[in-house]
């Protein structure tokens, strides 16, 4: 009978030792969406219809992306994540024209918590990430000549919250509003003095920001 037994335990635990590494680890995110943007302001230029322009900002559009995440825990992952907004850029200032075709990239690492265990079919979600979001070449028409903006690299961050749904436990659905803002530059805004420390420039950060909404699904491994 003690011989029995002595051969039972170790059995239980292979049995348990798969059971536990079933638990999915890698999820992978993508997901259809639409986005909220505003751009910078900046030095009055005339336009070549005669107008006065003082600021640029794409226009609210749909978008797309997809992420990688990989579960440190049941509840705490970290990833990356690809976003793409099929934009138009506008010129604002005395009238508002579209100035270009413009395809905003982000890309993030991120760090996520999901709340629940893995089991759960419903599980909320906060995430925040750093990284940088790209701007392509951009090319304006004036009144005498033709001005080519370069694309940068700029920056950024970017904030999330939302709901996970599992219908089955490597398949998802996921709906989710997430907010990039971009540091793009500082105008100098006067001087601030100090009777010990002198005189210095102080600007105004502008930062140009985006609030996506989107829905997409999951799949877990």
């Amino acid at each position: 009978m003690l011989r029995k037994m002595a051969w039972i335990a170790p059995l239980a635990l292979l049995v348990a030792v798969p059971a536990q590494a079933q638990d999915p680890r890698i999820e992978l995110q993508g997901w259809f969406g639409y986005t909220f943007s505003d751009g910078v302001s900046g030095d009055a230029r005339e336009g070549s219809d005669g107008n006065i322009y003082n600021r640029v900002d794409p226009k609210n559009s749909g978008g797309y992306g997809f992420s990688a995440g990989f579960f440190l825990t049941e509840n705490v992952e970290v990833g990356f994540l690809w976003d793409r907004q099929d934009t138009v850029l506008e010129a604002k200032g005395n009238a508002t024209r579209d100035v270009a075709d413009l395809n905003i990239d982000n890309y993030h690492g991120f760090f996520a918590y999901n709340f629940g265990d893995v089991d759960d079919t419903i599980r909320p979600y906060l995430m925040g990430g750093l990284g940088v979001t790209r701007y392509p070449d951009v090319t304006i028409q004036g009144l005498t000549d033709t001005r080519t903006i370069s694309g940068q690299s700029r920056f950024s961050t970017t904030w999330g919250a939302g709901v996970k749904i599992y219908p089955a436990q490597n398949f998802g659905v996921f709906g989710g509003v997430r907010w990039t803002p971009t540091y793009i530059k500082t105008d100098a805004t006067g001087w601030w003095c100090d009777p010990w420390w002198g005189c210095w420039v102080v600007g105004n950060s502008q930062y140009a920001n985006q609030w996506e909404f989107s829905g997409g699904v999951n799949l877990r491994f």
